[in-house]
């Protein structure tokens, strides 16, 4: 006899994995358990389906084209508090903990047996009822602070006059500071979307927020060329 699932109305999981044959045999092996699986090839997609909170959990792989599995955590957990477990042929002990600390509920190391995952998926939803989804902090660097809460820039006691846009774009790269941050990462994080060759609103929008940070703390936003932007701690040129 089969084990009861969490609940008797058929659960649904959104997969976002690049791996399109695990994700068929996911979907094929957890329907005779009573959950219904959607599967996403990349980060972009994969967040803006997240975004719509119409899954009671999400299994997320690290490694994915266009956004990563740790900013499409990020990003989700700013908004929702879907459970989430994490797949990662990394097995590394900083990889687990970076998961864990950005919100994720289990973190599965590849390859796994079904059983395993389907375990580890009722336990998630279990006790997805008392899980605490404050996962952001705040972020210090070049003289500046970040907080997500607050959604407040501060250098010192002078708090900069920051668009939403602007902010989204600065917590972004100063999370990832000294790692150049793609445009295509940026637009899939503020509009879920790739951005096309001609588009310039982003390229505006960093033109602005470095004006304001000019003269706030010790940092600059430099452009790479043919590739984005990074957050550089220190002096330094922006172009």
């Amino acid at each position: 006899m089969m084990p009861s699932d969490v609940g008797r109305a058929m659960k649904h999981i959104l997969v976002i994995e690049d791996d399109a044959d695990l994700g068929l045999l996911m979907r094929d092996y957890f329907a005779q358990f009573q959950f219904e699986v959607e599967t996403v090839h990349d980060g972009r997609a994969g967040l803006a389906r997240a975004l719509e909170g119409e899954h009671d959990l999400i299994i997320l792989d690290v490694m994915l084209p266009a956004l990563n599995g740790f900013e499409v955590l990020y990003q989700l957990r700013k908004r929702r508090a879907t459970p989430v477990i994490m797949l990662t042929a990394r097995v590394e002990q900083p990889d687990r903990i970076a998961g864990l600390n950005a919100g994720a509920d289990d973190y599965l190391p590849k390859p796994f047996g079904p059983e395993e995952l389907l375990a580890r998926i009722r336990a998630v939803l279990r006790r997805a009822g008392h899980r605490d989804s404050a996962v952001t902090q705040c972020l210090d660097a070049g003289g500046l602070s970040l907080d997500p809460h607050t959604r407040e820039v501060r250098h010192g006691s002078r708090v900069l006059d920051l668009t939403s846009i602007e902010f989204e774009i600065l917590e972004v790269l100063m999370r990832s500071a000294g790692r150049t941050v793609t445009r295509d990462e940026l637009m899939a994080v503020l509009h879920q979307r790739r951005a096309t060759p001609y588009e310039r609103s982003l390229d505006v929008h960093i033109s602005h927020l470095r004006k304001k940070l000019e003269g706030a703390g010790d940092c600059s936003i430099r452009t790479v060329r043919g590739s984005g932007y990074q957050f550089a701690p220190g002096k330094g040129t922006d172009r």
